[in-house]
């Protein structure tokens, strides 16, 4: 049953999504007319309102919905990359993973999820507030518990030694990558988000010196399609470029890189 404090994705018939958190005596305005909480509270998830003379749906948010309403001060990691990130990394239960960027917490809550109750998200940020924001929206999707936030810049070194895997997007990651690979366990996955690609040619130099192995760079593409099945076509507009993901393995069987 839904309950007051709960959020709930209202989906109505000209596929409007609306995210509501909602509360006792709560209004929700829309194109289509107001949204009583009240007439949602009570409900189960998948139950059909009316708002107007329109129908609307009351779904369960996901990940993804929860991500693109982040109350945020910086770019967020898409989903079309979060997820090839998470696979890439082989995030999963039990797993320590190190972050340096939390930004609006958006890959924190991805990496919190993925880790399960047994494992742990360490998340450095060195500005307060952006990581009291990260804190807030991980908080939103009910799993700050599975996260540890450090305000510390990593150039002051890194806490946690044999991490499964690390990721690092800050803008400019060449002088740490000497710390991300000596804080991860031998076949420690990392990951280096690059927005541009003198960075990324920056990167890949600083880890041929030092030594990684199976680096990869990808840029992933995603285009969404109309759903009208006499017209079906792609989307009108679609996100392009976003980011270079850089990837790769560290070898060395304990012991730090010099």
């Amino acid at each position: 049953m839904i309950k007051s404090g709960d959020r709930v994705l209202v989906l109505t018939d000209d596929d409007s999504r609306y995210l509501i958190t909602l509360k006792e005596g709560g209004i929700f305005g829309t194109h289509l007319g107001n949204i009583l909480h009240e007439e949602i509270i009570g409900k189960e998830y998948g139950d059909v309102i009316k708002i107007g003379r329109s129908l609307a749906y009351l779904l369960k948010p996901g990940i993804v919905d929860h991500i693109f309403t982040l109350n945020r001060r910086t770019q967020i990691v898409y989903p079309k990359d979060m997820g090839f990130i998470i696979l890439m990394l082989d995030i999963k239960d039990g797993d320590l993973v190190i972050e340096c960027g939390a930004g609006s917490g958006s890959m924190t809550g991805a990496f919190a999820r993925f880790v399960g109750p047994n494992g742990r998200v360490v998340s450095y940020e060195r500005r307060e507030k952006f990581m009291e924001r990260a804190r807030e929206n991980v908080s939103r999707l009910g799993l700050e518990k599975r996260v540890t936030f450090k305000l510390k810049d990593i150039e002051e070194g890194i806490d946690e030694t044999n991490a499964d895997a690390f990721f690092l997007d800050i803008p400019e990651p060449v002088p740490h990558l000497k710390n991300v690979l000596n804080s991860l366990k031998g076949g420690g996955r990392f990951c280096v988000l690059c927005p541009t690609t003198n960075q990324v040619q920056d990167v890949l130099e600083a880890l041929k010196e030092l030594g990684a192995v199976d680096v990869e760079v990808w840029e992933i593409f995603v285009r969404k399609m109309k759903t009208n099945p006499k017209r079906f076509r792609p989307e009108d507009r679609m996100v392009g470029h976003t980011a270079y993901l850089i990837f790769g393995v560290k070898v060395s069987r304990g012991g730090e890189i010099g």
